[in-house]
């Protein structure tokens, strides 16, 4: 009997997906069309969409039928698989796969990430170290619910724009923050998404994020972690890298770096860089 780990595509796990990685889709609506994250929509499509909308997309959730779909093929194969989800709070995703997984108790195990993008694929890699380390799906979803909760998710944002299209701030907010050059940093915290607070200028945006790091107890390297950036180019997240480097140098020999797509993107907007570690125990 073999484990598998299905996750759903806000995990940004359609790429470098490992073959017992199973994800699904979430659907992505410009306008009247709809497309498949990940699968007829990639990043990269997706942003050059979103700088030429006027209104933001929408994403929607995965069914219960396309889960009991991919239940189905694990009961199949004799396996079992762990189910992990983005947050219940953001999303209609995780019910839909608890909807799915009656009658399957003893083949499938779903999680709540309580988080998402790649705060969510922070806890996928988790489980599939644990996984390599030879657990069983009881001890490792027991592990998982035990230890999501030490994962963080930060992110500086470029602009404000795309937070005041999705009604998160007020026009008059979203102008005044344009001209002073207002950086806001979010969070994922208990599973939704706070502004946690404001810089003017992207180096005291960089200062911020390194102190909310901090506050974390620092990046617990001996766990998976990641850095993400919304956009066509990664080159934000490199100018943050070199003015952060006090944070990663003698510390890795590589830095994974993920495209955030559009579970986060259409909020976030191009030019946000995202941290997504295990903080540290005290």
């Amino acid at each position: 009997m073999s484990i598998r780990i299905i996750t759903d595509s806000a995990s940004e796990k359609i790429y470098g997906t490992r073959p017992d990685v199973t994800f699904l889709p979430l659907g992505v609506l410009f306008g009247d069309t709809e497309y498949l994250d990940g699968v007829t929509l990639s990043h990269r499509e997706f942003y050059e969409k979103l700088v030429e909308a006027d209104q933001l997309p929408t994403t929607s959730q995965i069914s219960p039928a396309k889960f009991q779909e991919a239940y189905e093929a694990v009961r199949s194969a004799g396996d079992q698989a762990i189910v992990i989800t983005m947050s219940s709070k953001l999303s209609g995703t995780y019910q839909s796969a608890c909807i799915a997984a009656d009658g399957y108790e003893d083949t499938i195990f779903v999680v709540d990430s309580l988080n998402v993008t790649i705060g969510e694929e922070t806890l996928v890699d988790y489980a599939l170290s644990l996984l390599d380390a030879g657990m069983d799906c009881p001890t490792i979803v027991e592990k998982l619910n035990e230890e999501k909760r030490h994962i963080h998710l930060v992110a500086l944002l470029d602009t404000l724009e795309y937070l005041k299209k999705g009604g998160r701030i007020s026009k008059a907010t979203a102008f005044s923050g344009t001209l002073l050059s207002m950086k806001p940093v979010v969070a994922i915290r208990g599973g939704e998404v706070q502004v946690i607070g404001k810089a003017r200028g992207s180096k005291m945006g960089n200062n911020l994020l390194m102190q909310e790091i901090s506050k974390c107890g620092g990046v617990d390297f001996d766990r998976p972690f990641h850095l993400g950036y919304t956009g066509l180019s990664d080159q934000l997240l490199q100018k943050y890298i070199q003015d952060s480097a006090v944070l990663w140098e003698g510390h890795t020999k590589s830095l994974p770096i993920t495209s955030v797509g559009s579970a986060i993107g259409t909020h976030a907007g191009p030019g946000a860089v995202v941290v997504a570690f295990f903080g540290k125990k005290g």
